[in-house]
């Protein structure tokens, strides 16, 4: 079954050849976005207010053609810099560097009718860019998106399309509980193991390191980051093609990032796992919620309470299977927590669908 007017974003390498004028456009989209960063802040600090997108576009307006950028692209830069600076709610954002052992990642974005698909290239302010075209873009109109350097100096092509959408004829309904033993545990009991994806090439990044080799690092990071987006890619199409309903904890990284346990978390990836569920699941016209995981892992899936038999504290962590002993119901940790999230997604409506 289909349905039209749902959007994909699409990934295709650019040929080697064409890096060194991204590279220079980047340079010249770095030096907006600092420009926008500083007049920003000295809007702040002058007058007391932010400066919307639109007040940054007057600003701006013309810089297009003195710094050979597509006067989209410079649009864009804005458009973004305020949706980041009030996602991280900061008044002054970090600067992108062009040069130097910090040197920011190529990128350079543009809007709607700025890149085009002709005769078997794309034509983006009026330079050609040949690409591996896996797709088949022809047969595809671009919307937004942008060209990106990865860590290995690497560049691609990300552009938003309009495709048909494939509803998922999946019927099931599931929980998932986030954790660092096992990185998604499913309520039905399937489970995504952790990958150890920097640990297991920890030792070769810090060779790599102490050795100077920036190349080389740069290489093992992309790998590290290729490896963990493979495996998390495969879970999630898995989980959205045979499920009706999804319903996810809601623990954050980066309080946990903040502790003992930062590099285990930040190797397992939940918040690239959730934002790959959520808008697979709008694709797929799959039901997708974020709810509370409070005393999920405590309260017995069986009978709702929580007994004094149950997990508590750092010291209960160890802890992977335990017996209720209000109703004698025994537990595998993990299952038990999915049980009661997907319980908790059950009581809790759809947004804009309201409660019977």
């Amino acid at each position: 079954m289909t349905e039209m007017n749902a959007t994909r974003t699409l990934k295709v390498r650019v040929r080697d050849k064409h890096a060194a004028q991204l590279r220079e456009a980047s340079r010249a989209v770095n030096f907006v976005w600092n420009y926008v960063n500083e007049l920003s802040c000295r809007s702040i600090r002058e007058h007391g207010r932010f400066l919307s997108a639109f007040d940054i576009h007057k600003y701006t307006n013309g810089a297009g053609k003195d710094l050979g950028l597509h006067s989209q692209s410079v649009q864009a830069v804005a458009d973004e810099y305020v949706t980041r600076r009030k996602q991280f709610k900061k008044r002054q954002l970090r600067w992108r560097c062009s040069g130097g052992a910090r040197r920011s990642l190529g990128w350079v974005p543009f809007k709607v009718g700025a890149a085009v698909w002709k005769n078997g290239q794309v034509v983006f302010n009026r330079q050609h860019f040949k690409v591996w075209d896996s797709y088949g873009l022809a047969g595809f109109k671009f919307r937004s998106g942008s060209f990106n350097e990865d860590s290995r100096g690497r560049w691609y092509f990300n552009v938003v399309v309009e495709v048909d959408r494939q509803l998922s004829p999946g019927q099931d309904a599931v929980g998932i509980d986030l954790g660092l033993k096992t990185t998604a545990t499913c309520s039905d009991g399937d489970r995504l193991e952790s990958g150890r994806f920097y640990r297991d090439l920890e030792s070769a990044l810090g060779t790599a390191q102490r050795a100077g080799k920036t190349a080389r690092v740069r290489a093992i990071h992309a790998k590290i980051a290729n490896r963990r987006k493979d495996c998390l890619h495969k879970f999630s199409n898995a989980l959205v093609a045979r499920c009706g309903v999804i319903v996810v904890g809601d623990v954050s990284s980066l309080k946990l990032a903040k502790t003992r346990m930062a590099k285990s978390v930040l190797d397992a990836g939940w918040g690239q796992l959730k934002t790959m569920l959520e808008y697979k699941c709008d694709h797929a016209g799959t039901v997708f919620k974020v709810v509370s995981e409070r005393n999920t892992t405590q309260t017995c899936s069986s009978c709702k309470q929580l007994p004094d038999s149950r997990p508590r504290g750092i010291a209960g962590l160890g802890i992977r299977e335990w017996t209720c002993c209000g109703c004698g119901a025994t537990h595998d940790r993990d299952v038990n927590a999915a049980k009661n999230i997907l319980a908790l997604g059950h009581e809790r409506p759809v947004v804009g669908i309201p409660a019977l």
